[in-house]
Order: structure tokens, then C-alpha cells, then sequence
């Protein structure tokens, strides 16, 4: 069996890294980390010296993508047997939504992470160190799924219960805050796709999520305007149109979410050129309606960010014909 794949791996069904991304939604950086950390998915060499990966690898990687959906983490799944996988995959049930944040989904937390220690002492230094060796060692999904988000969701949890004070919020949001800015800079520079423009609608004042949406989008090649937080909407059409940009994000967290921010998108849609695309994510973003997707995670606004950077057409709001 694994003679004959290999031979019709070798007639052609090869992919390129970028190409085994689009067809399974991980991010290329995901892809590169469990290679050399799991040793899976596995490449070739053609003659050229570049590397592709065997079309077989998709339905494995698609299994694989949908255990970590189900909370389980990259060390359990990737490098498991086939039959380990199928088992984790019967027993696995759907992922509970967060019920706090302003991110793109939020996946519940299992236990409290270890930098909540740091944060009660403010050591900084030892914060972001621990947050850097994190993105060294997973992809930019993984790592803000796995990692990041957890952790801005459990910050909130110890704040309520009385384990952190304000004070401690404030400094851990802060220095997230300037992290995921120098990890977006580089990469929004040498972002050769169409620009979107993030922002949250006036009363929304919550921003971490809208950073990590940034992130993720930035990493998958799309240029990013980053306008912040309480950005009036007529001002948010204006720059739409004026750079001609591809999408507009917002990101509407649980303590926003109603009625009057399902009318300010709309307002949003009504003042935004046609062919531009808007997109909300949150805890309080409103279902999906003519003209404004809502996006459910990082990991599908990875994928839907990669269509677009491709120049490729999306589902839903695209009024561009």
C-alpha cells in the first residue's frame, strides 16, 4: 500500500507547502512547526530542490485540524496512529463557546496557565520570554488559540474571582498588547495582499482580540490598516474608500453584543463601497447576514484570510461582480 501511494504521490498529486495550507486551512508557519517538532506532514525534494508534500496528506491533516477544534492539543494528534486519531475523534464532542472576549472564538480553558504567575508579579520580562518561546515553538494559529487566547480569557475568570485586581489586567493587556504589535509590524510590511482595515465601533473599547485578528490576518499576507478601538464609523468608511480596501474587520466582545451592534454594522455595510468585504468576529458579533460575515474562529479566519490574499473569491458577503 504504501509502495503504490507513494507511486501515485510520484505521478504528480504533490503539493506545495503554500498549496497543502489552502487545502487544509493550517497556516504555512503550523505546517513548518509540527514537520520538524511531530515529523508529519512529510515532504519530498524534486530535482529543483523544492519541497512538496503528497496529496495524501490532506485528509489526515483535515482529521487533524478538526481534534484540535475539539480542545485537543498538537502533541496528542499529530504524530498519532491513525487509529488513535479516529478514537479521539469519537469521543471528542463540540468545543463549548467562550462566554467572554472580544477575539475572533475563543476556546474554553482547562486549567489556568502558568504566566498568570508572572502577571500577579508583573515580571514582564519573564512574560515575554515565556510568550516568545511559545511562537517560536508553535504556529501563529496554534499559538494564539492554544496559548494566547486561554490566557486573556483566564486573566478575565482571576480578575472576577478576586485573584487579580485590575491593576494586574491592565499591565497584562498592555504588554500583550505590545507584543502582538512587533510580532504584526514585520509581517503586515511584506504583506503583498489587499488591505483590511480593523477597527471596533464606538462603545467597544476592548482591543486584544481585535490584535490577534490583526495577527492572524497579517500572517496569512494581507496588509493590515490597524485603526484601534471606538473608531466612529463614518471614519472607517472613509479610509475604506479611500485606500480602496478589500475587507473591514470589527471585533464586537460579549459586553457589546445586542441589538445596537447588530445596527451599527449595518450602518457600517449601508456607508461601505460595494465591493468592499466586512467581516466581525467576537463573543458579541451578531450571526452572519447580507453583507457582513461573522467569523467563528482564528483558525477559520486564517483560511478565509488566505483566500483573499490569493486573490481568490469568498463566500457570503462579496459584492464585488
Amino acid at each position: 500500500m504504501a509502495g503504490k501511494q507513494q507511486r501515485e504521490d510520484s505521478n504528480g498529486a504533490w503539493l506545495s507547502i503554500g498549496a497543502l495550507s489552502r487545502a487544509t486551512g493550517i497556516a504555512v508557519e503550523t505546517l513548518r512547526t509540527w514537520e520538524s517538532r511531530y515529523g508529519f506532514p512529510v515532504p519530498e525534494r524534486k530535482p529543483s530542490g523544492h519541497r512538496v508534500y503528497p496529496v495524501s496528506a490532506v485528509p489526515r491533516l483535515r482529521r487533524v485540524a478538526q481534534a484540535l477544534a475539539h480542545g485537543h492539543r498538537a502533541g496528542q494528534v499529530v504524530a498519532a496512529s491513525d487509529d488513535a486519531l479516529d478514537r479521539l475523534l469519537e469521543t471528542s464532542t463540540a468545543p463549548q463557546p467562550a462566554n467572554d472576549s472580544a477575539t475572533f472564538g475563543l476556546p474554553p480553558v482547562e486549567e489556568l496557565p502558568g504566566q498568570l504567575k508572572l502577571i500577579k508579579a508583573y515580571d514582564g520580562e519573564r512574560l515575554s520570554r515565556s510568550f516568545l518561546s511559545d511562537w517560536a515553538r508553535m504556529g501563529p494559529v496554534e499559538f494564539l488559540e492554544a496559548n494566547i487566547a486561554p490566557l486573556v480569557r483566564a486573566v478575565g475568570e482571576a480578575w472576577k474571582q478576586g485573584d487579580l485586581e485590575i491593576r494586574h489586567e491592565h499591565f497584562f493587556s498592555e504588554r500583550l498588547g505590545d507584543l502582538l504589535r512587533s510580532l504584526r509590524m514585520p509581517r503586515a510590511e511584506r504583506g503583498t495582499g489587499p488591505t483590511v482595515v480593523f477597527a471596533t465601533l464606538p462603545g467597544e473599547e476592548h482591543g486584544l482580540g481585535l490584535q490577534m485578528a490583526a495577527l492572524v490576518l497579517a500572517t496569512a499576507g494581507c496588509r493590515i490598516l490597524y485603526l484601534g478601538t471606538e473608531v466612529p464609523i463614518p471614519q472607517i468608511a472613509s479610509l475604506a474608500r479611500d485606500l480602496s480596501a478589500r475587507a473591514v474587520a470589527i471585533s464586537v466582545s460579549s459586553s457589546s453584543k445586542g441589538a445596537s451592534a447588530a445596527a451599527a454594522l449595518r450602518r457600517l455595510r449601508e456607508a461601505l463601497p460595494r465591493r468592499t468585504l466586512l467581516i466581525t468576529g467576537g463573543e458579541g458579533a451578531p450571526a452572519s447576514r447580507a453583507g457582513i460575515d461573522s467569523i467563528g474562529s482564528l483558525r477559520e479566519l486564517d483560511a478565509w484570510g488566505r483566500r483573499v490574499a490569493a486573490g481568490l473569491p469568498v463566500a457570503g458577503n462579496d459584492h464585488s461582480a
